[in-house]
């Protein structure tokens, strides 16, 4: 059987200066000697909402995420219905790769199986299912791979040209997923990115120069018992992402503060998801235009008020999430509050 091989074909981003280093893509690698000696949790790094919807294909079945209505609304009236749930269930245009490029470190990823597809090919999910793609990795297995492996490669491919950048991979959701599922997708992460992968420990000990050091770029978390026990594979609890669900910025900018006032007795990774959550009745007031023209672009500007107005540190922000990372200057904003650090250290008695 020949061994079919797609290569992904994503366009060059041009990138910018990120205020401190020399571009977003080695962002990381670029800090002061001061920032990465400090613990991970105290630093600001930009992130993804959903970080994987650009791939989100109108030809698929609609998810097992979904609910029952919404799946009779599809089967009901199939090519329209699902138009419109891409424009809802989209958060991003970039690729992994081009995310990466602009600066981003945090992807929140979700994943399904497929129901009555045999084997245990696992995709992404929002909604509706990813693309299906063949690809072969040469570093054995994954011949017949899945979107989800597709994704890993590339980021994997980036951290090999950048070998001081280190992200965070959240699988947060899972769909239809039985423990075979499980154990397939936790080999997969083992065999992708092999040494990389950072085992787990005490949140307070990761700074920059203890995973380059130690050659780590990746942080998995791992919400399911399935990855118990399994030393790269860190525990959902030690990076709490609260939700606002609100339409209404004002409502998630109180709420980002409430929940950042109480992180500091958590002791562990932190995430801010600046975004705001389309309800039922959005959606239908909404419906030809999407998330994108009618939620996310006319409350921009408030959100990023409030991102540039943060301070990371022991009780200030770490991770934080947008939708369209590409609509404003997210990653350089969140990336250029560490000087504030660098300002603060300045100011202390010696």
């Amino acid at each position: 059987m020949k061994r079919v091989i797609l290569a992904l074909v994503v366009s060059d981003m041009k990138t910018r200066p990120a205020g401190i280093g020399n571009t977003n893509a080695d962002w990381m690698g670029s800090l002061p000697s001061k920032l990465s000696a400090m613990p991970l949790k105290h630093l600001a790094v930009p992130g993804s909402h959903d970080s994987f919807t650009y791939w989100v294909d109108v030809h698929a079945p609609v998810g097992p995420d979904q609910k029952v209505y919404v799946k009779y609304l599809a089967t009901m009236f199939s090519v329209l219905a699902k138009k419109v749930m891409v424009k809802w269930s989209m958060t991003q245009n970039l690729t992994f790769k081009e995310q990466l490029e602009a600066g981003i470190r945090y992807f929140d990823l979700r994943v399904s199986s497929k129901p009555g597809e045999s084997g245990n090919e696992i995709y992404f999910i929002h909604g509706l299912f990813g693309h299906k793609l063949m690809s072969v990795w040469d570093g054995g297995g994954l011949e017949q791979g899945s979107k989800v492996c597709d994704g890993l490669l590339e980021i994997n491919t980036f951290l090999n040209r950048h070998r001081k950048e280190v992200v965070f991979l959240d699988f947060n959701h899972y769909y239809a997923m039985g423990a075979e599922h499980h154990v397939y997708l936790i080999n997969m992460l083992k065999q992708v990115f092999g040494r990389k992968l950072c085992n787990n420990c005490a949140v307070e000990s990761i700074t920059l120069d203890y995973l380059w050091q130690n050659k780590y770029q990746v942080i998995v978390f791992y919400h399911h018992p399935s990855a118990q026990g399994i030393p790269v594979m860190w525990p959902g609890n030690k990076i709490p992402a609260p939700w606002a669900n609100t339409t209404q910025p004002n409502k998630l900018t109180q709420f980002l503060e409430t929940t950042l006032r109480e992180r500091a007795k958590q002791g562990s990774f932190h995430v801010s998801q600046a975004i705001l959550t389309p309800k039922a009745n959005t959606v239908a007031k909404g419906l030809v235009w999407g998330l994108r023209s009618y939620l996310v672009e006319r409350n921009l500007p408030t959100i990023m008020s409030w991102v540039e107005a943060q301070r990371p540190g022991q009780e200030g922000v770490n991770i934080i999430t947008s939708d369209f990372v590409e609509l404003t200057d997210f990653a350089n904003i969140v990336i250029k509050l560490n000087n504030l650090l660098l300002s603060e250290q300045d100011r202390r008695p010696r």
